[in-house]
């Protein structure tokens, strides 16, 4: 069962967490436990492929949820693209998580979170609406991998002028059950319009909510797969591992404690932030304050209040001392950011976009040299051309399947940034 964080005596099968996602009063699904795989799974972890590992680790997580044949069928079809872990020094790797159809990490949850959605809804008459608040990747990930899935409906709601243009158009262009809502405000406006509807019981009666941000457990769940996989390709290690993680909804970073909840090896994470950085600063003084949101280079990660904080207190007891223990926090300005990935460059012959950089900045300040060291690489350098080019004197190849959408035409509807706005478009 699944509860609400919220409200702990409210209980919800997995259908049901998935298909609402978030409870009326805003509280998210947490899983009542988090079975712990065996150790012959981690004996044999580098003998496997990434689809076998994501079936053995969603296969316990969900057993008695989702027949087998259907969960092998959502897994390999999901994680069809590869997912290198690439070398860069003696105890340094990237694993790149950008091979997907839209060249961002959240591919691997909105793929895998469309299989299950497809799954709960084969008999059901009913339609559902996906309500979702992007920064940048999430729009477009959630947009490829529910077009034009059957019974389902996408609206996703966008901050004007705050996504980089390749981005916009990913969001834009698609059409059919796909539409977007370009809000004259910042994302944490856009979530905050997202959660006023999912509290608005009128419009949740009649229409069937939910959300395919990372606040959806089905969304968050299977990114945990490559941190399996990250370790699965270090190969034979006795070294402590230490991963850095780009963060901004901290999503990513929730499914990786998960992961280590499961049995996992990894020591410790580094939560890696922009300027927004209220989890780095709870970290080091035990104290989570919110600040106004800052606009930053690394605009996915522009996120103020990050929805899934209440999921990593959840999964550390509510204790500071606990989460410190399993991570670290970092930031960096813009500055600090953009010599993050000329370092990269010089350093490594490697280009990365700001959210990588930041993440390698964060694993450069924190690595023991006792230790092996992984950081993600969340997107594709294209997908922010100008600040890449501008910082590596490199120009950077689009690639073709983005280049075919400059030309299309964008189709978004700009909104005030209020409730009687959004409630119009939803009517």
């Amino acid at each position: 069962m699944y509860y609400n964080i919220n409200n702990p005596s409210e209980k919800v099968s997995l259908k049901e967490a998935v298909l609402k996602s978030i409870t009326s009063e805003a509280g998210l699904y947490m899983p009542e436990s988090i079975p712990q795989l065996p150790a012959a799974f981690f004996e044999s972890l580098t003998e496997m492929s990434l689809q076998e590992i994501a079936f053995e680790v969603s296969k316990v997580m969900f057993a008695g949820d989702i027949e087998e044949s259907a969960l092998k069928q959502i897994v390999d079809h999901a994680m069809n693209f590869p997912i290198p872990l690439k070398q860069l020094g003696e105890n340094l790797h990237v694993l790149e998580l950008f091979h997907g159809p839209t060249l961002a990490f959240k591919d691997v949850g909105a793929r895998f979170m469309a299989g299950l959605f497809e799954y709960f809804l084969m008999n059901d008459q009913s339609e559902v609406t996906i309500l979702v608040a992007t920064s940048g990747d999430t729009g477009s990930a959630v947009a490829d991998a529910f077009y034009n899935k059957k019974g389902v409906k996408v609206c996703i709601l966008y901050p004007s002028g705050k996504v980089s243009a390749l981005q916009e158009k990913q969001l834009t262009t698609m059409g059919g059950n796909i539409s977007a809502l370009e809000v004259k405000g910042n994302f944490d406006d856009c979530q905050k319009l997202v959660k006023q509807a999912f509290a608005d019981t009128a419009l949740n009666q009649r229409m069937n909510l939910t959300s395919a941000n990372s606040i959806n457990f089905a969304r968050l769940f299977p990114q945990s797969f490559y941190y399996f996989w990250a370790v699965a390709q270090l190969g034979k290690n006795d070294k402590p591992v230490y991963v850095s993680v780009p963060s901004g909804n901290f999503g990513n970073l929730t499914a990786g404690l998960i992961a280590k909840k499961i049995g996992l090896g990894i020591e410790r994470f580094i939560a890696s932030t922009n300027s927004n950085h209220s989890v780095p600063d709870y970290l080091k003084n035990g104290l989570y304050e919110s600040h106004p949101i800052q606009f930053t280079i690394s605009n996915a990660m522009d996120v103020a209040k990050p929805s899934n904080f209440p999921r990593m207190m959840a999964l550390c007891g509510k204790d500071h001392e606990a989460m410190s223990k399993d991570i670290k926090g970092h930031w960096c300005t813009d500055d600090e950011t953009r010599a993050a990935m000329k370092s990269l460059q010089n350093d490594y012959a490697y280009i990365a976009d700001p959210h990588g950089a930041i993440a390698y900045d964060g694993l450069k300040h924190h690595l023991p040299e006792s230790a092996v060291g992984v950081f993600l690489e969340s997107a594709h350098p294209a997908k922010f051309p100008d600040e890449v080019n501008k910082v590596t004197g490199i120009d950077i190849r689009i690639p073709d399947s983005l280049l075919d959408l400059m030309h299309k035409e964008k189709k978004a509807v700009l909104i005030e940034n209020d409730y009687d706005s959004l409630l119009k478009q939803l009517h």
